[in-house]
């Protein structure tokens, strides 16, 4: 099994930052539940409150496509999907680390594939 990394760019709509936040919450909260879960964590921008970076790690694609059936996850793309909610569509990427300098530091992957 390989580990899949996704993150996925968000920005809400002005006014619209504390509604994203509470939507995340209750699917986080969840999928830190889930087995093949490694990593599910919203982060904030620095410059940007609505602006949003979302990281998850997954054990594998099997786990990662179980977690994509979860009804708590279904209650948060229903959210985002919800007129004026979003600026723009999230920003999904898939990825691997090229684990460069120190394999440690140089991943999000304690084992990074080479």
């Amino acid at each position: 099994m390989s580990e899949v990394i996704g993150i996925v760019d968000i920005v809400a709509a002005d006014g619209r930052a504390d509604e994203v936040v509470a939507a995340f919450e209750e699917c986080i909260r969840q999928t830190h539940q889930e087995e093949g879960c490694l990593t599910y964590a919203l982060h904030r921008d620095a410059a940007n409150p609505n602006h949003f970076v979302h990281v998850e790690r997954w054990r594998s694609q099997a786990d990662l496509d179980e977690h994509m059936t979860k009804p708590y996850v279904a209650a948060l793309f229903a959210v985002a999907g919800t007129p004026g909610m979003l600026a723009q569509p999230p920003q999904l990427t898939f990825a691997g680390s090229l684990a460069l300098g120190d394999p440690a530091k140089g991943s999000l992957s304690p084992h990074p594939a080479l």
